[in-house]
C-alpha cells in the first residue's frame, strides 16, 4: 500500500478489510431470494453528518472521516444528514414526480416506452410477481434529457440533479480522504465531473392492486436514494438490512466502480424493494452517479500488492453497463464479469 500522511493515518483507525475479497454476490443472492421474503434485520445503519466532513474543526472533521471510513468498510451504505440541500428542492421533485405519474395521463407516458438502445428517456409499467412498479429513467448528465410534460418538470429535474451532483462530488472527495489520499483521488479516477448520471423515479405499486410482494428485484449502483419504502440492503455478512428514508435523509450506496478502484477494499452493495400488500402508492427517487462512459476503470495500483493481487479486469464504464446486454440508461451491474478471482 502507498504511504499515507500523519493525518490520514489517524483516519485509518481500523485495518483495511480484504477478507471479503472473494465474496460471491451471486451465490448469496441465490440463497436470499429463496429465503423468507420478509426476512430482514433491523441493524443500526451508520449515519454520516455531511457538514462535519467539511468542518473547520480538525477534530470534528477527523471524527467524521473515521465514521465515513467505518461505514464504507463495514457496510458500503449509510444515511446522510445535514447535506445542505434545501427542503424546497425535495418538495419540488416529489411533487413533480407525483404529477408525472398522474394516472389520468398514463397513455401520454407511453411515448417513452423502449424504442432503441440509445434511449435517454425510458418509461415502463410492470406488474408481476417479480416486479411491481411504474418507473421513469432519464439521463441527467453530462447532457440532460428530460420529459417536456408536465409543465416545469424538466426544470425541477435539472435543479435536483445539480444539487445531488454537488453532494456526490463532495462525498467522493471525503471518501478519498478516508482512504488516506488527496481529496481529488476518486473524483479524478472516475472522471465524475463528466460522469454519466441517471435519475430513476419509481411509483410503488404501479396500480391499486399489486401482483406480488417485490417492488424491485436486486440491483447495484452508486446511488443517492430519497424516500424509499421497504428497502432491503444486503450487508457484508449476507443479511438483508431494513432501510427507511425520510424527506431529510439521503441513503448513499457505494458503486461497483468504487469497489473496483479500491480493489475490493470498499464494497458496493445490492438492494431490493419489498412492498408486501401495500395499498398506497409510494414514490422513490434514485440518483445513479457513475464515471464517464469512456473512462477505463481498474484497480488503482495504490491497492494492489503481493498480499492483495488485482481482483478486477479493466473495463470502460460503457462496457461495464452493456456487457450483459443492457442499455446505458439501465445502468445495470456487471461486477461478476469484471471479477478476475
Amino acid at each position: 500500500m502507498a504511504e499515507i500522511s500523519s493525518f490520514a493515518s489517524q483516519i485509518q483507525s481500523s485495518k483495511p478489510i480484504f477478507s471479503n475479497a472473494n465474496f460471491s454476490e451471486l451465490a448469496v443472492i441465490e440463497h436470499l431470494l429463496h429465503a423468507d421474503l420478509y426476512s430482514a434485520c433491523d441493524d443500526e445503519i451508520p449515519t454520516i453528518d455531511y457538514s462535519l466532513l467539511f468542518s473547520d474543526s480538525p477534530n470534528q472533521q477527523l471524527h467524521a472521516l473515521q465514521c465515513l471510513r467505518h461505514a464504507c468498510l463495514e457496510y458500503g451504505f449509510f444515511y446522510l444528514v445535514n447535506h445542505s440541500i434545501q427542503d424546497g428542492v425535495f418538495d419540488n421533485i416529489l411533487n413533480g414526480v407525483s404529477d408525472f405519474f398522474d394516472q389520468t395521463t398514463l397513455n401520454e407516458r407511453r411515448i417513452y416506452s423502449k424504442r432503441s438502445p440509445s434511449d435517454r428517456i425510458r418509461w415502463e409499467l410492470n406488474s408481476s410477481t417479480g416486479e411491481n412498479r411504474e418507473y421513469l429513467k432519464v439521463v441527467a448528465h453530462p447532457q440532460s434529457h428530460f420529459p417536456s410534460n408536465p409543465s416545469g418538470f424538466s426544470k425541477i429535474l435539472e435543479e435536483y440533479g445539480k444539487e445531488m451532483r454537488r453532494v456526490v462530488i463532495g462525498l467522493a472527495r471525503t471518501v478519498s480522504k478516508s482512504l488516506g489520499f488527496e481529496e481529488h483521488f476518486v473524483e479524478k479516477a472516475l472522471e465524475l465531473k463528466s460522469g454519466f448520471e441517471v435519475l430513476a423515479m419509481n411509483l410503488y405499486p404501479p396500480n391499486a392492486k399489486s401482483k406480488g410482494a417485490v417492488g424491485l428485484p436486486y440491483y447495484y449502483y452508486w446511488t443517492t436514494v430519497l424516500l424509499f419504502v421497504g428497502l432491503r440492503d444486503l450487508s457484508h455478512d449476507a443479511r438483508w438490512v431494513s432501510v427507511f428514508c425520510t424527506s431529510d435523509v439521503i441513503l448513499i450506496q457505494l458503486c461497483d466502480q468504487v469497489e473496483i478502484l479500491t480493489n475490493g477494499m470498499y464494497k458496493s452493495h445490492i438492494h431490493r424493494v419489498i412492498i408486501g400488500n401495500n395499498k398506497v402508492q409510494r414514490i422513490s427517487l434514485i440518483g445513479i452517479h457513475g464515471p464517464s462512459l469512456d473512462r477505463l476503470i481498474s484497480p488503482s495500483t495504490k491497492f494492489v500488492d503481493e498480499k492483495h493481487p488485482k481482483q478486477y479486469r479493466e473495463m470502460t464504464f460503457k462496457e461495464f453497463v452493456e456487457v450483459n446486454g443492457y442499455d446505458e440508461v439501465d445502468v445495470k451491474s456487471s461486477l461478476e464479469q469484471a471479477r478476475l478471482v
